[in-house]
Parts: structure tokens; sequence; C-alpha cells
């Protein structure tokens, strides 16, 4: 069995986080179909509203798209333009890689990160709640997701990044699951 090297290592760890999150955090679309069937019930059935059980389904939807966007990135599944990308060799597509993870994702992220800072950083100073009697009164972690989001998108760029590497480099593929299979 081949020695592995820091970067390679580097890739599984950082793809493993964004695996896990990302699979956990699907779990909530599930949630949602339930709550969302839950309310209405309970409103066309029972004449009933709950104020915390509406908004959670607002946090839910954040949480799958913001904490799901690095789990998105790893599997290839944010919009493209094939019209170039797909004709090209692996390394020709490392390389696209590479550059727009240089020049798009991580200073898009970072730049998220930077501006999003002080408003989390309020609304923790604050506890800030729901605006809405009855409503969720944790509106501040809900605003942390926008400090979570681009911190795990810049986590799957640098292993994005280090695959390239690894790709143009000649020691690894960009997809290893079916080397490992054979196929």
């Amino acid at each position: 069995m081949l020695a592995m090297s820091p970067l390679n290592r580097l890739v599984r760890v950082l793809d493993g986080f964004s695996e896990w999150s990302g699979r956990l955090i699907s779990w909530l679309t599930l949630f949602m179909v339930l709550v969302t069937f839950v309310i209405v019930v309970m409103r066309y059935l029972f004449n009933v509203g709950n104020i915390a059980l509406q908004e959670s389904i607002i946090y839910m939807h954040s949480f799958v798209f913001l904490l799901g966007a690095a789990y998105t990135l790893k599997h290839d599944g944010h919009v493209r333009v094939d019209i170039f990308y797909r004709p090209l060799s692996e390394r020709g597509k490392a390389w696209i890689n590479l550059f727009g993870t240089l020049l798009l994702l991580l200073p898009v992220s970072i730049f998220i990160l930077v501006v999003s800072w002080e408003y989390v950083a309020t609304s923790w100073s604050l506890l800030e709640g729901s605006q809405e009697a009855g409503g969720i009164p944790y509106r501040y972690v809900l605003k942390s997701t926008l400090i979570a989001m681009p911190v795990m998108m810049i986590l799957q760029g640098i292993a994005d990044l280090a695959r390239c590497l690894l790709v143009i480099a000649g020691k690894a593929h960009f997809n290893p699951e079916e080397e490992e299979h054979g196929l």
C-alpha cells in the first residue's frame, strides 16, 4: 500500500468534513416536509397556528442551503458552463478549477465572511430573537450560518485546490472512487 502524502490527507480530511456535514444537514429536508405537514394539519383541521413551527421552516431551509453549499461544491453540483470545460483533459479541468477557486470561490467566500462578521456579532451581542410573539428566540444562531457557510466553502475550496495541484502533478485523479473500484 502506498503512503499517503500530506496533501492527499488534507484533501481526504476536508472532503470528509464536507461529506459528513452535507449528509447530516440533508436530513433537514425531511424534517421540513414533516413540519410543513404538521403546520397544515394544525391550521386546517384544528384551526391552530404556531409561529415557532412556521419560523422553523425558514431556519431549516436556510441551514440546508447555506450549510449544504460545501457538500454541493464537493460533488461538483454547482452551475458550470460546460461548453469549454467538458472536452478538456483532466489536467485542463484541474487548471480551470484551480483558477476558478483562486479567483472566484475564495475571494467571494472571504468577502461574505468579512461583511457578515459584524452583522452576526451584533446579533449575538443582543442575543437576537424573533420579532414575532411566540417565535424562535435564537435568530442569532440562524444568522451564524452567514459565517459558517463561507468558512465551509473556504475549507472545501482548499481541498479542491489541493486536489487540482495533485491532478496537475499527475499524482491523483478527480474521481478517486472510480479508480479504487477499477472503473
